[in-house]
Order: structure tokens, then sequence, then C-alpha cells
């Protein structure tokens, strides 16, 4: 009697445990066998010339991993349930299906999202490849998730015609996330900016450097490092200036000479206007005018008008200061000066203990 729990052990059918052994051990030996083939194909494929066989390799590698898992984990569950539960037998299939379809998903976005950093890693547009990518990431998600309600028993054609119905109520309640949506639509269609540019308005406080364009929000870095976020249906209503496309830069400045040197004047403004001709950092192509402008104050006014060939923010600056710093030494080549303000003051007549004195 004390050895029946033993007989008892001993005549138990272990036939499940054998095939759950291997089916564990096959799992086993693929993930295995896969992982020494990726890293070989790899490294095969980093010699070639043509780079799209890494992005696809690197994609796909992990999530290939995790599909032997899914699959050899349903196997041993589907062997264990028809050994102790035949009523979850007809589940196992569905967990598979959707396993499948989740970690293909999942591959596929990795792929967009590599093939995305390549093109513009190649100086592709990252406005144009981002869209692309949004748009193919979209379209993934409707394809799988189609699929997914039709494993769950959810019947589809009521989903769209719950849609028709429905989708007057949601555009009624999210307008603005709608208008959102087609305002980053025009953006990427009129294209008034592209990530990496400069923008600003004159019709709203916003200036800086676009980071990223979602299709809700538009995310700018001002120029004090700070995130601002820009609803993408503010674009269509406002002004956007794009300094970024600009083709020149622009020097605009009033010079004041002295009054006593108005007859060195017409010499000064002639010797400017030539320098700034034969100036490199000087776009002669563009307008470039150098006139005598007004009677000032204190000082006889002469303008420059002219532009820079970079549009490079800080070596634009470096440019100006030169150019002025060169007008300043023609004016001291003539012996004349810059003026300040002054007054002179005329008394027609002193006080008789003044004049005595």
């Amino acid at each position: 009697m004390e050895f029946a729990w033993w007989n008892d052990l001993l005549a138990q059918n272990y036939d499940w445990f054998w095939d759950v052994s291997i089916a564990l051990t096959i799992t086993l030996a693929a993930g295995l066998a896969w992982r020494i083939a990726r890293k070989r194909i790899l490294l095969l494929a980093e010699k070639t010339r043509n780079r799209w066989d890494d992005v696809v390799i690197d994609a796909i590698g992990i999530p290939i991993n995790w599909i032997i898992f899914a699959i050899g984990m349903t196997w041993v569950a589907d062997i264990s349930a028809r050994h102790f539960s035949s009523e979850i037998v007809t589940s196992i299939p569905v967990v598979r299906q959707l396993s499948l379809i989740i970690l293909v998903a999942w591959a596929i976005w990795r792929l967009i999202n590599r093939v995305e950093h390549r093109q513009i890693d190649k100086g592709a547009d990252p406005t144009t490849v981002q869209l692309v990518g949004k748009v193919a990431k979209l379209t993934v998600t409707v394809l799988i998730v189609l699929p997914v309600f039709q494993l769950l028993g959810i019947s589809i054609s009521g989903i769209l015609a719950f849609g028709g119905v429905g989708g007057l109520i949601v555009g009624m309640a999210a307008k603005d996330l709608l208008a959102n949506f087609f305002g980053s639509i025009i953006v990427y269609l009129d294209r008034p900016f592209k990530v990496g540019d400069w923008i600003r308005s004159p019709d709203r406080s916003i200036e800086g450097t676009v980071e990223s364009i979602g299709f809700r929000v538009t995310l700018i870095r001002t120029f004090d490092k700070r995130p601002l976020y820009v609803p993408n249906s503010v674009f269509t209503n406002i002004s956007v200036e794009n300094p970024s496309r600009m083709l020149n830069r622009r020097i605009y400045e009033t010079i004041g000479v002295r009054y006593q040197d108005s007859k060195k004047l017409p010499a000064i403004i002639k010797d400017v206007q030539q320098h700034l001709r034969q100036h490199p950092d000087i776009d002669a192509e563009q307008t470039l005018i150098v006139n005598f402008n007004s009677f000032g104050a204190s000082s006889l006014d002469f303008f420059v008008y002219t532009f820079t060939k970079t549009t490079d923010w800080i070596e634009y600056h470096e440019v100006k200061q030169k150019v002025l710093l060169e007008i300043l030494d023609i004016i001291h080549q003539h012996e004349a000066d810059c003026a300040f303000p002054t007054r002179t003051l005329q008394v027609e007549t002193l006080p008789p203990e003044l004049l005595a004195k």
C-alpha cells in the first residue's frame, strides 16, 4: 500500500511530456539557429555595396526571433491543452494567428522606421520622408486591425456601417483634431517649410527651427531652446516667413557725416559705392545703392543698401561688421569723421558786466 502512489505515477501517460519536450527543443534550436544565421547574414550584408540588405536584416531580425518563440509556445500550449483541457484547443490557433499578425506588423513598422532614417541620412527631404513613413504606418495599422477584428469575431461590416453614422458624431466632436490633421496635409502639399527650416510669423509669436511635423502639431524649437508645439490648423490662418530660403541678406544702414565735411561727402559716397561693388562678400548683381539721403539735425546722412552673398546668420554679421568698419576707414581717409549730436548757441549781445571782463 505504501508504494501505491508510485505505481499510480508510473501508470500515467507521459506521451504529452515527451511531445512538449520535443517541441521546446525544436523551438530553442530554431531560435538559436536563427540568431547564428542572422549574425552571419549581417556580416555578409555589410560586405556588399547595397545597404538596403543591412536595413532589412536589422529590421526583421528581432521580430523573427519572437515569431519562432510564438509558434513554439503555441505549439506547446496546443499539446498540453489536448492532454489536460480540450476546451481551449480551439482558442490556441486564434492566439497563434493574432501573435503572428502583431509580430509581422512590428517587423514592418521597424522596417519603415529604418528606411526613414536611411533616406534622411542620404540627404532626402525629411518632411517628405516623414510624411510617406506616417502614411505607410497608418496603412499598416489599418491592414492589421481589420484581420484582428475578424479573428476576434467582430463584424467588420458592422464597424463600417457604424462609421457612417458615428463619423458625423466624431467629426463634430473632434473638429479641432480634424482641422489640425487637414492642416498638416496642407503643410505637406504646399511645403511652406520643412524640417530644419527657420520660420517665423508676423501674425503670431512664433519663431524657431522646425524639428518635426506631425499630423496634429508641429514642433518648433525656439532660439532659447524651448519646445513650441503649434497646432497645424494655425498655419492655414497665418502668414509664415521662411528665412531659411532667402537668397541673400540685406545691409541697410544710415551713416552721418559732419556738416563741416560737406565738400568731401560726394567723394566719400563715390568711394564707398566703388568699394562695395568690388567687395568679395557683397553680391554686386543685387540692388546696390549708396546715396546722400537727408540733412540731419547734426549730420549729413547717406545710406547704404546692399546684399551679402551669404545667408548664414553668424557669417552675415561678420560681413556686416567688416563692411561698416571699411566704410568708416574710407571716411577717415578723406580726413572726415562721423557726426554726433551737437548744438550751436549763438549769442547776439552780451551783458555789460561780461563785456567789461
